[in-house]
């Protein structure tokens, strides 16, 4: 059975987990870490603690008012962990109390991936030229 990391649990929510495929359980937002538990086989289990989380991004749509999904992103090896629950909102509020305002932000939409890209292009075509010289 997995031990858990926190001493206190603040919130706990049913939750997806998007590492490969879709993985259904319980996530817990306690005092030492965020941890998350495969409902059919509680051996399967993701606990990031607190210190670990880089940065947490959010995927919000309708004009800021829903929250689809987040993703944890850690300070090992940069990975990144990609979650739903059946309150977002409430859950990174949870979350928030923990990492802080400035650690939380929203993930860039498709058409803001876009842009930074074409807007990229032209110092991309200048570093080619100059390494041609």
């Amino acid at each position: 059975m997995a031990q858990s990391l926190n001493t206190k649990v603040e919130l706990t929510i049913k939750a997806t987990s998007f590492m490969g495929l879709a993985t259904y359980g319980d996530m817990m937002v306690g005092d030492r870490a965020l941890e998350f538990y495969n409902e059919r086989n509680r051996e399967d289990f993701i606990q990031i603690p607190w210190d670990c989380v880089d940065h947490i991004a959010a995927s919000v749509m309708n004009r800021g008012k829903t929250i689809a999904r987040f993703a944890v992103f850690t300070t090992l090896n940069g990975n990144a962990f990609s979650f739903s629950t059946r309150d977002n909102k409430k859950t990174l509020r949870a979350i928030r109390e923990h990492i802080g305002d400035e650690k939380l932000v929203r993930s860039p939409t498709f058409f803001g991936v876009l842009k930074r890209g074409v807007a990229s292009i032209p110092g991309n075509v200048k570093s080619l030229v100059n390494r041609k010289k």
